[in-house]
């Protein structure tokens, strides 16, 4: 046991004292507050060996290297991103206002009332070819209950060969009429959206409710053929095929029309007579979707108008000269934008309106995308981008001709052969230019996708990733979209000219009138109807002045009467 001895002496001054400890043997000596010694505990060892600490103890790699044991966090980039993202846009916006005024007018359109009542008739008209297809399957459910039954009373007590051949001809009379049905559906809905027509919104709506319908009815079809196929001739072994929760409503019970109405209005184009449903359905969570679907078309619409349309049109003189480094100065400007719209529109489209009709309806599967974003190439963004038509040409086209004896390849080719002329219908006959844009970049995708594809077999780990990752970026945001606008755009413009030539027709026309009623001065009531009719809207649309370049058109605000009377003078002449 450890002992300690204390003894104090006073100090000549009589006024302090120092008191002496020993512990294990060894003084230990405190000064006071006046600098004489005194006495104490000793000091720990970190107290007094401050600047002796080893700080380098063992070898570590730097935190950003790609041997550090532990990944560092990034949030504190992710939120300078987004601050540098939200600085250099707002700066963009900054600069667009400046450059080109507002351009936002909610009174200007450019559609007619032939169109919305055109569109609205197609889209009433369209399901009566669901309507069609309904009495299709439900003939042919008929001529099946009957088969069934004579497979009974028979003495074989199954079907015989020549039942299984009457079978076979029934289903090509069956198939003969959907296709009949669904064809016709879809060439008369773009015959119209072509040459009656004319807004290209209306029309991409209307071509898409008819593409969706055409898919669903052949699924309805196909679907039912099997069903009906298991029902008369039923195979131990293959009868486990039909999923279990088809028993819910097995066939033919699914022949109705309420079946199929559900099937016409549920966020999927595959047909199944029984679909996994939620209990009840939640209002508010219907109303916040509505809220975003609202917002963001607001934001499409604002961005299309203001910031996407003054670089298209900004665009054609370079098309028309091939003024190569210009156009892809052009296709740079345009990416960043275009990106910004199509993200928008992905998210109010699968995210929004597909969540909000499967709420309503009470559809379960709401699997409508994967994390695409993080696609290692391009055949894993068309997979997980949009499954409702990924797995719709998986189950009814991509498998059967595997099952039928086709490699992988030329499954492959025919899907995104049929894939190609959708997206040719969907996007050439609204915009009235079937130039082939749509088709080709959608077929090249195949091409691209056995180029990329090595990028998810190569064993390069995390830099893999993100060089197939990079790969499908710009691939997707430089040179294809943008590319594609641009085309689509400039064709327009060359079939049916600018929106300011559209309105100067429409004066001449109507002052031309004008005149063979009133016998007048013809300038002078030109000038009264161009004052009267297309002054406020040009104002507006800031494209007073009749040179095409937007960048050097004035902001609406800063025009004055002079300028106004010039534009009046070269009307008129």
């Amino acid at each position: 046991m450890n002992s300690a001895t204390t003894t104090s002496t006073e100090t000549s001054n009589g006024s302090a004292s120092a008191s002496i400890s020993k512990r294990n043997g060894h003084d230990v000596t405190r000064t006071n507050g006046n600098g004489t010694a005194t006495t104490g505990p000793p000091k720990k060892p970190g107290q007094k060996y401050r600047h002796v600490a080893a700080v380098h103890k063992q070898t570590r790699p730097s935190c950003l290297s790609h041997d550090s044991d532990a990944a560092p966090s990034f949030i504190g980039f992710r939120n300078l991103m987004v601050i540098v993202l939200v600085v250099g846009n707002l700066r963009l916006m900054i600069e667009n206002i400046q450059k080109y005024g507002v351009l936002i007018c909610v009174r200007c359109h450019d559609y007619s009332r032939q169109d919305i009542f055109l569109g609205l008739l197609l889209y009433f008209l369209i399901p009566c070819h669901l309507l069609a297809a309904y009495l299709i399957e439900l003939a042919a459910a008929q001529q099946a209950r009957g088969s069934l039954k004579r497979y009974n009373d028979s003495a074989s007590g199954g079907p015989s060969e020549q039942e299984r051949n009457k079978f076979h001809k029934t289903w090509v009379i069956v198939a003969w009429a959907h296709l009949f049905n669904i064809t016709l559906a879809l060439v008369l809905t773009t015959w119209v959206v072509y040459f009656k027509i004319h807004h290209p919104l209306i029309g991409t709506l209307t071509e898409m409710h008819a593409i969706a319908v055409w898919l669903k009815t052949a699924s309805y079809a196909f679907t039912n053929r099997d069903l009906r196929h298991a029902y008369l001739h039923p195979v131990e072994g293959e009868l486990e095929l039909v999923p279990e929760l088809y028993t819910q409503c097995p066939y033919p019970q699914n022949i109705t029309f309420s079946n199929l109405a559900y099937f016409w209005w549920a966020p999927t184009l595959i047909y199944q007579p029984v679909y996994p449903r939620t209990d009840k359905i939640r209002w508010g969570f219907v109303a916040k979707r509505v809220g975003e679907i609202f917002g963001l078309s607001v934001f499409i619409w604002v961005a299309s108008a203001q910031y996407a349309a003054p670089v298209l049109r900004n665009s054609l003189d370079k098309i028309a000269s091939l003024d190569l480094m210009s156009i892809l100065e052009r296709l740079l400007k345009l990416s960043t934008i275009s990106l910004a719209i199509w993200l928008a529109g992905f998210f109010a489209l699968f995210q929004s309106f597909l969540n909000a009709l499967a709420e309503v309806l009470r559809f379960g599967d709401r699997s409508f995308y994967d994390d695409w974003w993080n696609s290692e190439s391009l055949g894993a963004y068309w997979r997980t981008w949009n499954k409702p038509v990924y797995t719709y040409f998986k189950r009814h086209l991509y498998m059967p001709m595997i099952g039928r004896g086709w490699s992988p390849q030329a499954a492959s080719f025919f899907v995104f052969l049929v894939s190609a002329i959708l997206h040719e219908i969907l996007v050439g006959v609204p915009t009235h230019n079937i130039i082939g844009v749509a088709f080709l970049g959608m077929f090249l995708q195949l091409p691209l996708i056995h180029l990329t594809k090595p990028l998810e077999n190569m064993k390069l780990g995390h830099t893999g990733k993100i060089v197939g990752n990079t790969i499908f970026w710009v691939s997707f945001t430089i040179f294809g979209q943008p590319f594609a606008a641009l085309m689509y755009f400039y064709a327009w413009q060359a079939k049916y000219g600018s929106y300011m030539l559209h309105l100067i027709k429409l004066c001449i026309d109507v002052t031309f009138r004008w005149h063979l009623l009133d016998k007048g001065n013809l300038c002078s009531n030109l000038l009264t109807i161009l004052h009267v009719v297309i002054l406020e809207e040009l104002d507006q649309l800031s494209l007073l002045m009749l040179d095409s370049d937007v960048e050097e058109l004035p902001k609406n605000k800063g025009i004055g009467k002079e300028a106004k009377n010039i534009a009046h003078g070269q009307l008129c002449s």
